[in-house]
């Protein structure tokens, strides 16, 4: 009995940190291509759904559950969306990972056809005239949280290509974009960016406690139950959550007009790259820790300056493109337009910086770093509106159901991988063993966030 108590929880800490270290991520093209196949599986869906269900029928303030039928309706589409939706980017994550170039070609191809047998249909010009890409917004931010838990329970098994995972310095892998997506779409739909600043400092305490909160309790769980941490990646103490909350303080302490938040985001950006070419790259990339709090958690705390200027320039972008009132009676054609042309202008930036400035690196929040995260999401988002381009304008039941809980299902998500590493060998699971757990994962996952919000639960965090 005593030497069973004496077992530590997590016997092979050691070896899950080493797997995760020293890695250099993968191709830009690469990334492109991964980044093409996730809102292409999503666009090829809602032109294949004819049966999608009123989001009036499962909203939090119904008395009652819908009867039986409609609980068989709604949990068959989202099944079917787990199926068509969900499967194929995991197995693109794993088993496939190999021919994620010939998918991405197939993709666009297939949607190309698609969209030029259709192009001489009537409603194809109607849907031009829709007011804003409020749904396709929605769908990018559901993107980038189905893709970040997907990721953070695969990246742990053999199967998930290490060049996916999140580089030690410099380059970039898919997992590298996770934090910087989360950033950008929280800025695209921000307080700030809908131009409503008059939040009291009480109001900002209360969105900002859950962070600092969750910042903590990952930090007291990891800890408790010696969970691998990779200490590069953002410090001894440092997580997440810690960088989110420094954002959004930041951001209610320095209050901008959206107008102008591109422009002092912009500045912000390159004046911490300055300073990281005088020097600081050399200490962040460094196995330099001094005892102080800020030198134990060097990376986390430096890397705000380059968070807090993506957000300013996420929430300027929010502004002139979704939110702002005189872009509203522009005609769909004119905001896609943009968004495409802005998703190109980011990559070329990003190539441009990662190769005359200082490469990629999520680990300094760099400007290569930051213009390839806006780069990477407005690619998602250009995708997504080829949706509304045809037939459909509204989100799939998955999508409504990881919306309307957004971080829960991330929490969740957290909580579901931690038991998974506490629970299995993850190294020496076998391929198919690993498959198997990733779809039991996901399946579990997206019946949660699909229970939820059918019985019109909500978890609000602020």
């Amino acid at each position: 009995m005593e030497g069973l108590l004496d077992r530590p929880l997590n016997p092979n800490k050691l070896l899950k940190e080493q797997f995760v270290s020293n890695l250099t991520g993968s191709s830009l093209l690469e990334i492109a291509a991964l980044s093409t196949i996730v809102p292409a599986v999503v666009v090829l869906r809602k032109w294949s759904s004819r049966d999608n269900i009123r989001r009036d029928s499962v909203k939090k303030n119904d008395d009652a559950l819908a009867d039986h039928k409609d609980g068989v309706y709604y949990f068959s589409a989202l099944v079917i969306d787990c199926l068509t939706v969900v499967l194929p980017i995991l197995l693109i994550f794993t088993i496939l990972a190999e021919w994620a170039y010939i998918c991405a070609i197939s993709l666009v191809v297939v949607i190309s056809i698609y969209i030029l047998l259709k192009r001489s249909q009537s409603h194809l010009k109607a849907q031009q005239h829709l007011p804003s890409l409020r749904a396709d917004i929605s769908s990018y931010r559901v993107s980038v949280v189905l893709v970040t838990c997907l990721s953070i329970l695969a990246v742990d098994f053999k199967i998930f290509p290490r060049r996916y995972a999140k580089a030690e310095t410099y380059g970039s892998g898919i997992m590298d974009l996770g934090v910087g997506s989360f950033v950008v779409a929280n800025a695209l739909v921000s307080r700030q960016a809908r131009n409503i600043t008059s939040m009291r400092w009480k109001a900002a305490l209360r969105s900002i406690s859950p962070l600092v909160f969750l910042g903590f309790a990952r930090l007291i769980s990891t800890s408790g139950v010696d969970y691998q941490v990779h200490v590069g990646e953002y410090g001894v103490h440092w997580n997440f959550f810690f960088t989110l909350a420094a954002v959004s303080i930041l951001t209610s302490i320095i209050r901008i007009h959206p107008k102008y938040c591109g422009i002092v985001g912009m500045l912000v950006l390159a004046g911490y790259q300055v300073w990281l070419n005088f020097g600081l790259n050399e200490y962040l990339t460094s196995d330099e820790r001094s005892a102080d709090i800020i030198g134990q958690n060097k990376e986390g705390v430096y890397s705000i300056f380059g968070y807090w200027g993506m957000y300013l320039i996420g929430v300027s972008l929010g502004y002139f493109l979704f939110h702002n009132l005189s872009s509203k009676g522009k005609i769909r054609s004119t905001q896609v337009v943009k968004v495409w042309v802005l998703a190109a202008s980011f990559w070329i930036l990003a190539i441009i910086l990662d190769s005359y400035v200082e490469r990629v690196s999520r680990r300094m929040c760099n400007f290569a770093y930051v213009m390839l995260v806006f780069g990477q999401n407005f690619q998602v988002i250009s995708i997504l509106t080829l949706a509304g381009s045809i037939s459909h304008d509204k989100n799939l039941v998955l999508e409504e159901a990881f919306n309307q809980n957004m971080l829960g299902v991330f929490i969740v998500a957290n909580i579901l991988t931690g038991l998974v590493n506490l629970s299995v060998d993850t190294l020496s699971a076998s391929p198919l063993a690993a498959f198997m757990i990733l779809v039991a994962y996901t399946f579990t996952l997206c019946m949660l966030a699909g229970l939820a919000q059918f019985s019109g639960v909500r978890i609000k965090f602020w």
